[in-house]
């Protein structure tokens, strides 16, 4: 069943099917949660917060209509909107990727050395992200670690596609220019997800 199938059949009553709709997504929404929340040190609410994301998803489910945006795009929003709430309600404002993340990598094959200056710039790269605004970093995050698309990055943090382009060309070029020093192969912006698309 698509979601599209599964949403109709909830709001015809049958609410099991919402069960199925969590078991696909929740990993993921969980995932990108942790990543909002860890530096921030409130990874712990990671799990309440993706339960009040499926919660307030069930919640307006009736109000939800695929022809305005996929369901995934959809609870993607909710899930932000709630990290959110939560930093508000937290008073901290930084949102960070988590120290664990693993950058995008091409190719596998590295001598010891080249894996060492590896895992040095992927640490520069997350300090960079990290210290990018949170519409820049919440663009990257979604475009680079969620592999979304531009339509799907612009219904989630409610701008347009340009708008959306233009915040990844500014968080590329701060990182590419925070890292110029430590450029040091062809290969980096290949090996660190920083290519443009």
């Amino acid at each position: 069943m698509t979601d599209s199938q599964l949403i109709r059949e909830i709001k015809e009553g049958n609410i099991e099917c919402y069960a199925e709709l969590i078991r696909r997504y929740e990993k993921k929404i969980l995932t990108f949660i942790t990543h909002m929340l860890r530096q921030a040190h409130l990874e712990h609410v990671a799990e309440d917060i993706c339960q009040e994301t499926f919660y307030k998803a069930y919640r307006n489910i009736h109000s939800f209509r695929d022809v305005e945006a996929s369901f995934s795009t959809w609870l993607y929003t909710i899930a932000r909107n709630s990290v959110l709430s939560e930093l508000r309600r937290s008073r901290n404002s930084d949102v960070y990727l988590e120290d664990t993340l693993q950058v995008p990598v091409v190719s596998p094959e590295r001598l010891p050395e080249q894996q060492l200056l590896r895992n040095e710039r992927e640490v520069l790269v997350r300090q960079a992200i990290n210290s990018l605004p949170e519409k820049q970093r919440s663009a990257l995050i979604l475009r680079e670690y969620e592999q979304m698309d531009y339509n799907e990055i612009a219904s989630i943090l409610d701008l347009t596609v340009s708008s959306v382009k233009s915040l990844l060309f500014r968080a590329r070029q701060t990182i590419k220019s925070e890292l110029e020093t430590y450029i040091l192969d062809p290969h980096l912006e290949e090996a660190e997800g920083m290519n443009k698309r």
